[in-house]
């Protein structure tokens, strides 16, 4: 218990930092470059998973010796991208559905990817435990 709670704390300082990037990346595009908001979101997505992949299976996970490097890479992409949809879902459903201001539903939708994130990449890019 105590090494997922262990996990768990760098998986989310990796996230806030990440969260950070994405964050940071959206708001200006959309705010200093007039973007589209659901294409800022994308685009900062985007940059903060190769972040995230770095860093997640360097500090966070354990790899997996079974897998190569580039078939680890392609499944956390892939992982990614069901996350940037139900990024992008969220975003849309909270700013144009409901109304809510987009930098406060980033924050909604950034909170149920990392849950997404971290149980994906435990339970597809981990190396088991025996």
């Amino acid at each position: 218990m105590k090494k997922l709670i262990d996990q768990i704390m760098r998986f989310g300082i990796v996230g806030v930092l990440a969260f950070f990037i994405d964050y940071g990346v959206m708001v200006a595009l959309t705010e200093l470059f007039g973007v589209y908001y659901l294409l800022s979101a994308c685009i900062s997505f985007t940059v903060s998973v190769i972040f995230n992949y770095v860093c997640s299976m360097k500090f966070v996970f354990t790899r997996r010796e079974d897998i190569s490097r580039a078939r680890e890479f392609v499944t956390f992409v892939l992982l990614s991208i069901i996350g940037l949809m139900i990024n992008e879902v969220m975003m849309w459903l909270g700013v144009s559905v409901l109304g809510i201001f987009y930098m406060v539903t980033k924050i909604f939708a950034t909170a149920v990817v990392m849950v997404w994130n971290f149980v994906s990449r435990k339970i597809w890019l981990e190396k088991k435990e025996r």
